[in-house]
């Protein structure tokens, strides 16, 4: 391998991947990818391998490595500006609604599904309406789901199409960014290696943002903290949310708790879909998917709740670490309840969820209390969401409904850039989950391309 390029992108997931596929129409560019995980096929036999072990295999299996934490995701497409990151901080709206249209466009040329839900309709419109009646705020987003198996295929079909034009090193780590006279110069990986190049694109995802915050404190770079989004994963039966799955795909709901004034949101909804362990940060926490094809008889979705800190805590990611892994405590990982048990006070145990009608699509989980695990204000909000979501979908708040817990979002601290995804040091760009622009697929891939057509016309 040689030793220097022109530009250097850490990370293969999504940010990684588009910014590669943008640059690779640059004749006689010498681009390198480098991930510390594995190739894509070689990452599903890793997942399979560690699916029933409790450790870092399982997480380096599932967030690093060719697609990145994309690669098993549930492969939703959201198709707006108000979803999915912040980078309309950054770009004016109509250039940002190009993106979006434009990185739809390549998705659909690799295989993404045409159907298209969650367009305005007499159905969200009175659902918008019938949600207002109960202090819920009902956000229609234009969706592709494109499904777990469906990511996979897209991403093998990517990376014939990319490896050709750029050089991929995978299982190899990179530990200090190189700079020189406050210009990047290149990276240093863990086997002593010292690659060179022009311009870096650090693409890590929230796998690498404990390592980003670091760094950036080496380097002098200013960051932002963002919000940790605290909460629980309810599984229902399919039925319950089928009128709106079947239109909308995913049903985006936000509530302001009465007793808090706390801002608490649906996210992630999986119609017939699986909940599953998710390895990060050092815990076990929950999330969910679905498949195109496989069905289950379940839906499943999380229950957030935003907490955004103030001076003097400045370290969100510890606080939802340390609230994940109260759970981890208490059951050694993921934590299911009935919320009937939750509601009597009293724990679940196999005996009483094996009573229920809601069949656990995650078996590892360990019945037993939540309410050991995530703090009162939070837990009264989830509550108050639960009472107001089972007025618009009645059968949310049945007592067979399950809780998984503890389901944390660790959104990466949020590097300074400008709008051309550059930092403070000249020619290095930061894109994706990992850089605290993006919380979704879409906006993560956009900040590839910003930053790729940034290196194009200074190349």
């Amino acid at each position: 391998m040689r030793k220097e390029y022109d530009v250097i992108i850490v990370g293969a997931g999504p940010a990684g991947i588009f910014a590669a596929a943008e640059l690779m129409d640059k004749r006689g560019l010498r681009i390198l990818i480098i991930d510390k995980g594995k190739d894509i096929d070689e990452r599903l036999a890793d997942l399979n391998e560690n699916l029933s072990k409790k450790g870092p295999g399982f997480g380096k299996a599932i967030l690093s490595g060719w697609g990145g934490a994309g690669a098993f995701s549930d492969g939703k497409l959201t198709l707006s500006m108000d979803v999915g990151g912040f980078l309309g901080e950054y770009l004016p709206e109509d250039e940002l609604d190009s993106l979006i249209k434009y990185t739809d466009g390549i998705f659909l040329s690799f295989g993404a599904p045409q159907t298209l839900y969650g367009t305005e309709s007499d159905f969200t419109i009175a659902l918008k309406h019938k949600a207002l009646k109960h202090n819920l705020q009902f956000i229609p987003i234009p969706i592709r789901h494109v499904g777990t198996e469906g990511c996979r295929q897209i991403l093998r079909k990517m990376r014939e199409k990319i490896s050709g034009k750029t050089d991929l090193l995978f299982g190899k780590n990179v530990i200090r960014i190189l700079t020189h006279a406050g210009s990047v110069t290149g990276v240093l990986l863990d086997d002593g290696t010292e690659i060179s190049a022009s311009f870096v694109i650090l693409a890590i995802g929230r796998e690498g943002s404990k390592w980003l915050k670091e760094e950036a404190k080496r380097l002098d770079i200013t960051t932002i903290n963002n919000p940790v989004d605290i909460g629980i994963r309810v599984e229902v039966p399919a039925v319950v949310l089928k009128e709106i799955t079947d239109v909308v795909y995913e049903g985006k709901f936000i509530y302001y708790s009465r007793q808090f004034d706390d801002k608490v949101r649906t996210f992630c909804m999986n119609p017939y879909g699986e909940v599953i362990n998710e390895y990060i940060e050092g815990v076990f926490t929950v999330n969910g998917h679905s498949y195109r094809d496989h069905k289950t008889e379940n839906t499943n979705f999380a229950i957030l709740v935003s907490t955004q800190f103030t001076a003097p805590f400045n370290d969100p990611i510890s606080y939802g670490r340390y609230i994940a892994g109260l759970a981890n405590l208490l059951s050694g990982g993921v934590i299911v309840q009935r919320l009937g048990d939750l509601m009597a006070g009293r724990r679940s145990t196999p005996e009483r969820i094996s009573k229920g009608i809601v069949r656990p699509t995650l078996s590892a989980a360990v019945p037993g209390d939540l309410s050991f695990a995530l703090p009162y204000r939070h837990l009264s909000n989830i509550i108050e969401m639960i009472d107001a979501l089972d007025s618009i979908t009645p059968g949310v708040k049945s007592p067979h409904t399950l809780l998984y817990g503890v389901e944390v979002k660790f959104y990466s601290v949020r590097l300074k850039l400008t709008s051309e995804m550059e930092t403070e040091i000249k020619n290095l760009f930061a894109a994706g989950d990992g850089a605290g622009v993006s919380r979704g697929l879409i906006q993560a891939c956009i900040s590839g391309i910003i930053g790729a057509r940034s290196i194009k016309k200074r190349i």
